[in-house]
């Protein structure tokens, strides 16, 4: 049996400059983190005692006899990709799906992780970073950016950059206590609305080329946010400011972006003190992110009355195997088993 754990995302500047069809010629970068909101992939063999070979947990249940058969298609085409067969799958999240933190790009790379701990192989961050973004974007031919995947296999605060010959991750080097204010000052509510990220990214990106200088600017916020993270003399409230900046430039790339009920739930916000916030992923619902001085931080969630608020931390790890116990399993035929009898048994990175 295995389990992973992998992040979400919380994405600050530059989303829409990862869109391959944009950075490809232009350049791209963001600005993002993880926090420990996690979401769980458990994996084992199943055992032949049942009339089907394979069983799926997620927000329905799918029992079926061949791979191909299989309806999510995330997980049909990765089984098909890795050659994984007769399994029993289960997710669970902290956060609901479809909620603006790149959970889809979650799933997919804690579940790669799983599958090459199900055949007892270590790959690294970039490798699962790459071959989610294959098989979301083309394999399953969902429109979006490379952003999620990569935040979610490496975890942390990272600048991520993308140019012609893919992307690279750098992480943004702040001191421990300038890193703790930022994240006391940051507020997480959730709006209740979910929606399909894919559908509002493939209607965003049909207009890419006319927001050519929106996303221009967009991209620039990114090194002007990281210079005020990285400089301790720099005002940190700053960054709340350039989040208020970029979201009203977020909003001009595409229709869907926002809704009324967002703007009037982000101008409450601001007149309630946030300095500054972004609806985060695609847009058009999910989680409002606000930046908010320790002063002003009580009249901003009585202004959020009726949202719920998630209290986080940012976190470092990415995704992760936190539970292995080796099988023996013969695809000729044996019932799959513990190897050795032992219980469980951890698997750790080589050093």
């Amino acid at each position: 049996m295995i389990i992973t754990q992998t992040p979400f995302r919380m994405s600050f500047f530059g989303g829409g400059t990862d869109m391959e069809e944009y950075f490809r010629e232009n350049g791209g970068a963001v600005l993002s983190t993880t926090f420990d909101k996690y979401c769980y992939v458990n994996v084992r063999h199943l055992p032949r005692f049942f009339d089907y070979s394979t069983e799926l947990v997620y927000s329905r249940i799918e029992r079926v006899t061949e791979v191909e058969n299989i309806e999510h298609p995330l997980i049909r085409n990765t089984m098909e990709f890795l050659d994984i067969h007769e399994i029993r799958l289960n997710y669970e999240g902290d956060l609901p799906a479809r909620s603006g933190l790149g959970t889809s790009s979650s799933f997919a790379v804690g579940m790669l992780n799983a599958f090459y701990a199900l055949k007892g192989k270590y790959v690294d961050k970039k490798r699962l970073a790459d071959e989610a973004i294959y098989l979301e974007r083309v394999r399953c031919g969902e429109a979006g950016g490379w952003q999620d995947q990569i935040a979610a296999s490496f975890g942390g605060f990272n600048r991520i950059d993308f140019n012609a010959k893919g992307y690279e991750v750098h992480p943004v080097i702040m001191p421990p206590e300038r890193k703790a204010q930022l994240e006391d000052r940051l507020l997480l509510f959730f709006t209740g609305f979910t929606r399909f990220s894919a559908e509002i990214q493939a209607d965003n990106a049909s207009s890419l080329r006319d927001k050519r200088a929106q996303l221009r600017e967009m991209h620039s916020l990114v090194g002007e946010a990281e210079g005020v993270l990285t400089d301790k003399r720099a005002d940190l409230d700053e960054f709340g400011r350039l989040l208020d900046h970029s979201w009203k430039l977020k909003r001009r790339t595409g229709t869907r972006v926002s809704t009324d009920t967002i703007d009037a739930l982000y101008e409450r916000g601001r007149q309630a003190g946030a300095l500054g916030g972004k609806l985060l992923g695609a847009g058009g619902g999910g989680f409002l992110v606000f930046y908010v001085p320790p002063e002003r931080q009580g009249d901003v969630v009585n202004a959020m009355c009726g949202l719920l608020r998630i209290p986080f931390h940012f976190e470092d790890g990415g995704t992760r195997v936190v539970y292995y116990a080796a099988e023996s399993y013969d695809p000729q035929g044996r019932i799959p088993t513990a190897r050795g009898g032992q219980a469980s048994q951890r698997m750790e990175e080589p050093s």
